[in-house]
C-alpha cells in the first residue's frame, strides 16, 4: 500500500506535537511523518520516534520549497500567540506571511491538502452574544485586535490556495487547554494560568467569556479534517463555552477547593495591568498574554457553535473535568 507522505509545520509547539503524536498512534503504519522544526527549536521529544526531521523556517520560503518535496498533505501548525502592540508586525510576518509561504510551497509542490491551524480569534462575533458560526461576519473592532486581524488575514491566504486548485481546510480551536501526560511538550501559557487560578494566587478574573478545548480533541479535529473535512470550509473546535467566573468555580470545586473570594476585575485595575503587560513584553521582548487588547476582549461575552464539527467531523469532545483534572494532577 502505498503511504501517505505528511509534513507538519509548527511540530514542536503545543497545538502541532500533539498532532504528530495522534498521527503516529493511529497511521504509523500508513504515513511517512516529515515534521518542520526551526534550527533552534528542542526536538528532543521526538527522539526515538518514527518521524524524519527537516530543518526550515515558514519565514523561508526556499527551505519550504524542498520541505515539501513530495508531500501530498501538509498540516499547517505554526503561528505566532500575542496580543501586545509591539508584537503587531511579527504576527503579521509569521501569521500572515508564514501562511503564504506555506501555500505557495504546498501549490509549487502539488500538495493535494493543506490543513490550517487557525483559530476563533478569526471567527466573526455576533451583535446579540449568540454563538458565533463559521459564517459569522469578522467585525471592525476584531481589526484593532492584532492576533485577531493575523489570523484573519491568514485564513485569506488559505482561500487563495483554495481558488489554486490546492484543498484547503481550516480548524478554528478555542482556548486550547489541558496536557497529554504523554507529550513532553504539551506545554502553554493557558495552563499555566489555570495552575495559578487552582493554586488560588488569581482572585480576579475577567467579566466575559469565551469557547475552551481540550489539546488532545484539537489533535482528533486535524486528523478528521485530514480524512472528512471538506475543501473550503472552516470548522469552530470549541468543546465548551463559559464564562471566566464559571472557568473559575469549576476549577475551584476540584479538591474542594473554593473561588468564592475571586472578584471581577474593576475596569481600572484591568487598564492597568494591560499597561504592565505592554511595559512587560516591550522591555524583556517577549510575548504576553496580559495586554490592553487582551483585557478589553476578555470582557466580551463571545461563544462559539461546535454543531459543524460535531456533524462532519464527529468530534466527541472530552468532558472538561477530565481536562482541567489533566492539568491540577
Amino acid at each position: 500500500m502505498l503511504k501517505s507522505s505528511i509534513a507538519i509545520t509548527g511540530s514542536t509547539g503545543y497545538i502541532g506535537s500533539q498532532v504528530v503524536f495522534a498521527l503516529l498512534s493511529r497511521f504509523a503504519g500508513e504515513i511517512n511523518c516529515r515534521v518542520i522544526v526551526r534550527k533552534s527549536s528542542d526536538c528532543s521529544f521526538l527522539k526515538g520516534l518514527p518521524v524524519e526531521i527537516v530543518k526550515a523556517d515558514i519565514l523561508d520560503p526556499l527551505a519550504l520549497y524542498e520541505a515539501f518535496r513530495g508531500v501530498d498533505t501538509v498540516f499547517h501548525c505554526a503561528g505566532l500567540i500575542a496580543y501586545t502592540k509591539n508584537y503587531r508586525n511579527a504576527l503579521y510576518d509569521t501569521n500572515v506571511l508564514g501562511t503564504r509561504n506555506v501555500v505557495n510551497a504546498s501549490l509549487h509542490n502539488g500538495v493535494r491538502k493543506l490543513v490550517m491551524t487557525s483559530s476563533i480569534a478569526a471567527i466573526g462575533a455576533t451583535e446579540d452574544g449568540s454563538p458565533a458560526s463559521e459564517s459569522s461576519t469578522f467585525q471592525e473592532w476584531q481589526r484593532s485586535n492584532g492576533y485577531m486581524e493575523a489570523k484573519h488575514l491568514a485564513e485569506l491566504e488559505g482561500l487563495r490556495g483554495l481558488a489554486e486548485g490546492l484543498e484547503v481546510v481550516m480548524l478554528n480551536p478555542g482556548v486550547v487547554i489541558g496536557i497529554d501526560r504523554g507529550n513532553m511538550a504539551s506545554v502553554s501559557s493557558s495552563n499555566t494560568v489555570l495552575k495559578l487560578i487552582y493554586q488560588g494566587q488569581l482572585p480576579l478574573c475577567p467579566s466575559g467569556s469565551t469557547g475552551f478545548v481540550d489539546v488532545r480533541d484539537v489533535a482528533d479535529a486535524h486528523l478528521a479534517a485530514w480524512k472528512q473535512g471538506r475543501s473550503g470550509e472552516r470548522y469552530i473546535v470549541v468543546g465548551h463555552n463559559l464564562t471566566f467566573r464559571e472557568l473559575f468555580d469549576r476549577i475551584g470545586r476540584r479538591d474542594g477547593r473554593s473561588t468564592g473570594n475571586t472578584m471581577m476585575v474593576p475596569e481600572a485595575l484591568g487598564l492597568l495591568a494591560g499597561l504592565g503587560g505592554e511595559c512587560w513584553s516591550l522591555l524583556l521582548r517577549r510575548p504576553s498574554f496580559i495586554s490592553l487588547e487582551s483585557m478589553r476582549t476578555s470582557t466580551r461575552h463571545l461563544a462559539y457553535s461546535n454543531k459543524r464539527s460535531i456533524q462532519e467531523l464527529t468530534i466527541q469532545y472530552r468532558d472538561l473535568p477530565e481536562t482541567l483534572k489533566s492539568i491540577t494532577v
